[in-house]
């Protein structure tokens, strides 16, 4: 029988009402005691390293997780997070840079409802990832969540009430849950165990934020981050547009780069990804040295690879190659 580690870190499964509205209480293992027949699947231990709603999570936790997995890599088969799902997407990115290669699964799961309540989805949700957790083709960073398993670097939470309340942004599910049985998905190439040690990352740079162009917004702007921030993810308009106004979002983004800093052009429009040389209004970026494109990578997935690269090095050239470095299926080529 496989042993999993279940990392216990808050979120809505663990809520309880409080004075104030629900708040994280229960224990992982206080959870795990309210899923029926998980015990006869696989061996549990447990771990809590936070009690916290996922809207508190920041990324000294993301670290604080990733170095209790690697503290115990090597006495379980296998992990499960149990999240908030508010944040989950931003924790799966995080885990799957700061844990590349793990031939064993690290499973992020939650729910939409508390344990406790009486018509949860946190029940199937806990079993469904200890089944794929145990399954021994299973290996790197994902969400089960409603019935799918989504890689950690391309889900988003989509629906703020539903069930299935995960998405998985330009890539397809990595297999689905039915019954007892883990479904692979065909046509999602997966690395082969050769039994390698994961590679372990231990720093993130949190000076990084993401800007949402809107109509008019200041080229100013740029000016006002400088003191607070070393990257800036932009969104840009539809497939990759930049307003002109001028010449001065031109001047304001060279001089961003030209001081040092990171820019990472993305896309507001969840689906299908940038492409910077189809206008004229994002043509003049498209090759420009220090401009770093996003491809069809989810936002979640942007602001974490940029903090973990910049946690490894601030020089430009060292970035780009870290960053265009496919990791965990989150970039097509």
């Amino acid at each position: 029988m496989s042993r999993i580690l279940l990392i216990a870190t808050g979120g809505t499964i663990a809520s309880t009402p409080q004075t104030d509205g629900l708040a994280p209480t229960l224990t992982g293992r206080e959870l795990a005691d309210r899923v029926p027949l998980l015990d006869t699947i696989c061996d549990l231990d447990f771990v809590q390293p936070m009690n916290i709603d996922s809207t508190n999570m920041r990324p000294r936790d993301w670290l604080r997780i990733a170095a209790t997995i690697r503290e115990a890599y090597d006495r379980y088969d296998g992990f499960v997070v149990l999240h908030g799902t508010d944040t989950m997407a931003y924790t799966a990115a995080a885990l799957s840079y700061l844990v590349r290669d793990s031939e064993k699964p690290i499973v992020l799961t939650g729910s939409q409802q508390p344990m406790a309540a009486p018509f949860t989805d946190a029940k199937l949700n806990l079993y469904h990832s200890a089944l794929y957790a145990c399954d021994p083709a299973s290996r790197d960073v994902s969400v089960v969540f409603g019935g799918e398993v989504i890689c950690g670097t391309r889900a988003r939470k989509q629906r703020t009430m539903s069930f299935n309340a995960f998405t998985s942004m330009n890539f397809p599910p990595l297999a689905y849950v039915r019954g007892e049985r883990v479904v692979r998905a065909t046509g999602v190439a997966q690395a082969e165990k050769d039994g390698r040690p994961p590679r372990f990352s231990d720093a993130l740079d949190d000076r990084v934020i993401v800007l949402k162009l809107t109509p008019e917004l200041r080229p100013s702007i740029f000016d006002l981050l400088a003191p607070d921030y070393d990257a800036v993810i932009l969104e840009t308009f539809g497939i990759g547009g930049i307003p002109a106004y001028g010449g001065a979002y031109q001047r304001a983004i060279f001089d961003w780069v030209e001081s040092g800093r990171t820019l990472v052009v993305t896309t507001q429009v969840p689906e299908e990804g940038l492409d910077l040389g189809v206008y004229e209004v994002g043509r003049a970026y498209a090759d420009r040295c220090g401009i770093l494109r996003g491809g069809d990578m989810t936002t979640e997935a942007l602001v974490a690879k940029t903090m973990w690269a910049l946690g490894r090095t601030h020089d430009p050239a060292e970035v780009e190659r870290l960053f265009y470095e496919p990791i965990n299926h989150d970039r097509s080529a």
